[in-house]
């Protein structure tokens, strides 16, 4: 499932839209994400697109069985669009850093069980 976070645009053609931070972060927790497009400003009381993008960051550092999807971010606010590609990109790599590393464990397993 791809996820389209905004209040005023609407998704594109293969995308849920949600309207709130609350909305995408239930669908993060019982769906499979494959990608989530953030905008930051949703509007009052809806929360932001940092609001998201901290939950994924919480959910890949705390848990690891957790693999975030692919993020990227359509806010029309440059400086809030900047920080959160910042946080995105840090995310991605500590998801990149432990996909390596259960692979090196992996590998370490096989060669011990030979």
């Amino acid at each position: 499932m791809k996820i389209w976070l905004d209040d005023k645009r609407q998704a594109p053609e293969g995308w849920r839209l949600a309207k709130t931070a609350s909305a995408a972060i239930g669908l993060l927790k019982k769906c499979k994400v494959t990608d989530i497009s953030l905008d930051h400003d949703l509007g009052e009381g809806n929360g932001t697109g940092n609001d998201v993008l901290l939950w994924i960051e919480a959910a890949t550092f705390m848990k690891n069985d957790y693999i975030p999807p692919k993020i990227t971010i359509h806010s029309a606010n440059v400086s809030a669009a900047n920080k959160m590609r910042l946080g995105a990109e840090r995310i991605e790599k500590e998801a990149r850093g432990r996909k390596r590393n259960v692979k090196l464990c992996r590998n370490r397993i096989k060669k011990n069980s030979q």
